[in-house]
C-alpha cells in the first residue's frame, strides 16, 4: 500500500520536484527506504483532502491488482440519507451518526464513536464549506462485504476546526468492508465534492431522490471517463 515519488506524480500529472516539495515543506507524510521516499496511500488521500488535491480513485488499487470499484450511489442507497440530525458539539453529533450506521454485531457503536472522536483529536475531517467526512484510518468493515455511505444534515452548525474556520451541517461517513474500497470511495467522494452545483444542492438540501441523481449523473461525466 505504498506509493514511489514517480508513480504519484505520474498519476496526479505534476513533476517529482512538486512531491518532494509537498513532503519537504507540506507536511505529506512519508518515509525513506533504501534513500528514496515511499507514500503510505492512506496517509496520502488524507493529506490531499486535507488541501485540496485531487487524486485519481485507481491510484489506491494496489499495483497488479484490479481496483475495487464501488460507486458512490450504490454505497449511498445502501447506507442511507438523513435529515436534521440533532447534536450541538462534534461529539454529539457524531453519536448520531454512529446510531444510525449500518454496523457488523462484532463492532461495538461506543468504541467506534471513541476512534472517530480520536480521529477528529489527530486532525480535523471537515473539507470546508460546511462539510466533514468523518472516518478511520482503516475501514469500518461491514456486513456481507457490502460498501455504505451514509450522508447526514445537522440541525445544528457545529464547529469542527475546519481550516475555512466554517462550521459543519453536512457530514459523510463510509463503511467499507476493506481498505481498497475504503480509499477508493474517499476518493470519489473527494472528486464529486470539488463540484460546484453539487455543493450547493447538497447545502439547499436536496432531496433524496435529487442527491441520487446528481451524485449518479457526476459519475458517469467524471468517475467513469
Amino acid at each position: 500500500m505504498f506509493l514511489k515519488v514517480t508513480d504519484l506524480a505520474a498519476a496526479i500529472g505534476v513533476d517529482e520536484k512538486t512531491v518532494l516539495g509537498w513532503i519537504k515543506h507540506k507536511g505529506l507524510p512519508a518515509h525513506k527506504q533504501d534513500d528514496r521516499y515511499r507514500i503510505n496511500r492512506v496517509d496520502l488521500l488524507e493529506w490531499a483532502t486535507s488541501h485540496g488535491i485531487l487524486i485519481p480513485p485507481e491510484i489506491f488499487a494496489a499495483s497488479g491488482e484490479t481496483p475495487d470499484r464501488p460507486l458512490v450511489s450504490d454505497a449511498l442507497a445502501h447506507g442511507g440519507i438523513f435529515y436534521d440530525l440533532p447534536g450541538d458539539t462534534p461529539e454529539s453529533a457524531l453519536r448520531e451518526v454512529v446510531s444510525r450506521l449500518k454496523l457488523p454485531p462484532s463492532l461495538d457503536p461506543e468504541f467506534l464513536l471513541q476512534t472517530l472522536l480520536a480521529r477528529e483529536a489527530l486532525g480535523s475531517t471537515a473539507l470546508g464549506n460546511g462539510i466533514a467526512i468523518p472516518h478511520v484510518r482503516n475501514p469500518i468493515v461491514g456486513q456481507a462485504g457490502e460498501s455504505a455511505i451514509s450522508l447526514c444534515f445537522l440541525k445544528n452548525p457545529i464547529d469542527f476546526d475546519a481550516i475555512d474556520g466554517q462550521p459543519v451541517t453536512i457530514l459523510f461517513t463510509l463503511v467499507t468492508p476493506n481498505v481498497k474500497a475504503h480509499l477508493n470511495l474517499l476518493a470519489k467522494l473527494a472528486f464529486l465534492l470539488r463540484d460546484q452545483p453539487f455543493q450547493e444542492l447538497l447545502h439547499r438540501p436536496g432531496s433524496e431522490g435529487e442527491i441520487m441523481v446528481a451524485i449518479r449523473a457526476l459519475e458517469e461525466t467524471i468517475i467513469r471517463k
